[in-house]
Formats: C-alpha cells, structure tokens, sequence
C-alpha cells in the first residue's frame, strides 16, 4: 500500500526519539527509505521499493504508445528508463494521468517524479520542483494542407486547438488573435481535432507537430513558433533527494553521450548548448 506523508512524517519523529538516527545523517535501516547508486543523498518513494511515475501518454515522439504496453518508449521514456536504472530502480511504475493536474497530483503524493514533456515555469514551480533541463522545446503552427493560414499573424479570427495546460494553449491565448482556443485532454486530441475539421489550426511542440506529419499526413507546419522552452521532470517540493539523484544520473548521461544518442534517434540532431552542457534547472538557481 502507498505510504501516506503522514506516515512517514511520524516514522521520523519516532525514529528521533529513540536515537536510531539523527537529523542530516543518513540512515541504513529507516524502514523504507530508499538509497540511490549514482547520486548524492537517499530519498524515500511512495511506496517501498517503487518508483512511481505519472505519464500523460501518448505523445509521440517523447511518450509513443501507454504505460503497460510493453512498446511503451519515446524520448523521454528511454531517458528516465536510464535515469531510474542509475538511481536503483530499474523497473519504474508508470501510470498516467491529466497533464492539467500532473503538477497538483506529484505534489501531492500520487506520484514520486513525473515525465509528461513538461516546460519549467514559474507558476508551475510554485506547485513542484523540476529537475535539470533534458530537452530544449519549440511551438508549432500546424495546419491543414493547403491551408491559407501561413503563420500566426493570420490567426485572426481563426478557431485554435491546443492541449489543456500547456504552453502552446498559453501561446495561443496571448500571443495570437484567435477568436476561440480550444483546449483538449491530450496533445494527439488537438492534433485531431485539425484533422477533422474542428480547428483551423493547432498549436503544439513542435516534435509532435513534425510526427503527426510524417505518420499522419494531411497537415503541415506552417510556421516554427521560437520559444526556447526548457523541459524537466516535475517532483514534489520536500523531496529533494530524488530531484538531487535524478540530477546526477541525467549528469551522467548527458557526460557519457547517452543524451546525445537519443537526440539523434528521435529528432535527427544533437542537443543543443542549453541542454547538452548540464546547467542547473534555471528556475531553482535563481530562487
């Protein structure tokens, strides 16, 4: 069964009290605290001996395919694979959820670390804590073939589809004149929605955006929206020891070309300086 924070909460005071560890030690026999084996310090998981995961799949090229299919991968998915396995947990539990409430559900317990192709921002921090940037995103304009919608200085007046939450949804709703944004559940629901006619455009990564074309055909990017938006693993604010572990081994495979190996296979090009030179999570450096 998943351990409440109030449990674990209670563990410790009971632990200080009968001197079986002190404050900032570590501590061998905590009774669930799990130690990692490439980075610094312990960390405790939800539940004993697992690592939960929250997803918001599909989202090809990052998420391709559900968790529990076991051709669940994508970009995102064969970096944490490597992440988890550095950090002692080889087979992580991934579970999906709304990419709405990811950041309120990881804060809140439900899961220990979420990989949901997730910009740092702000306001998101003010709910969780992001580790170090693994990939740099931009937005994309995608229209249908032939459309005279050529860049989103013709959104004017245009019905726009967007993911819920998500920073292509805030773009659109800012940045553009659209008459009307439509928020839907998942990314490939936008994507869809331009398909059939529902939008007359969408907004989105824009790796997604070039997937959906190539797999899908019938669209078009019509324009490559720069918006240098930094991706991180979203964690919960008190565990800084995983957010700390998870650093180091994105560290490591950043240092021993992993991170490039998996820029070429799913997006044709090598990481660039933001990505590839290891800074800190931006956001965390500045507070």
């Amino acid at each position: 069964m998943r351990r409440t924070r109030l449990w674990v909460i209670i563990g410790l005071i009971a632990t200080a009290l009968i001197g079986a560890g002190c404050g900032g030690d570590d501590d061998d026999d905590d009774g669930g605290a799990t130690e990692t084996t490439s980075a610094s310090g312990d960390f405790e998981t939800i539940e004993e001996g697992v690592l939960t995961v929250g997803t918001d799949a599909p989202y090809p090229p990052f998420l391709i395919g559900t968790p529990g299919d076991p051709n669940f991968t994508g970009y995102e998915i064969e970096l944490f694979n490597a992440i988890a396995e550095k950090i002692g947990y080889p087979d992580p539990q991934y579970s999906n959820t709304n990419f709405a409430t990811v950041f309120r559900d990881t804060a809140n317990g439900l899961f220990d670390i979420s990989v949901v192709s997730s910009t740092i921002l702000p306001e998101r921090e003010r709910v969780v804590d992001f580790t170090d940037p693994h990939y740099e995103a931009q937005q994309a304009l995608l229209v249908p073939e032939g459309s005279d919608i050529a860049s989103v200085d013709d959104l004017d007046g245009a019905i726009v589809g967007a993911q819920d939450a998500t920073t292509g949804e805030a773009y659109a709703n800012d940045k553009t004149g659209a008459s009307e944004v439509r928020g839907f559940p998942q990314g490939p629901d936008a994507i869809t929605a331009l398909t059939t006619g529902q939008v007359d455009a969408t907004i989105i990564d824009q790796p997604v955006a070039v997937d959906a074309v190539e797999k899908q055909g019938g669209m078009e990017v019509a324009e490559e929206i720069q918006t240098n938006e930094l991706y991180g693993f979203p964690v919960a604010p008190d565990n800084d020891g995983l957010r700390e572990a998870v650093n180091t081994a994105l560290q490591e495979l950043k240092d021993d070309g992993t991170v490039e190996e998996l820029y070429e296979k799913y997006f044709s090009t090598a990481p660039p300086e933001s990505v590839a030179s290891g800074d800190p999570n931006p956001l965390l450096t500045n507070n």
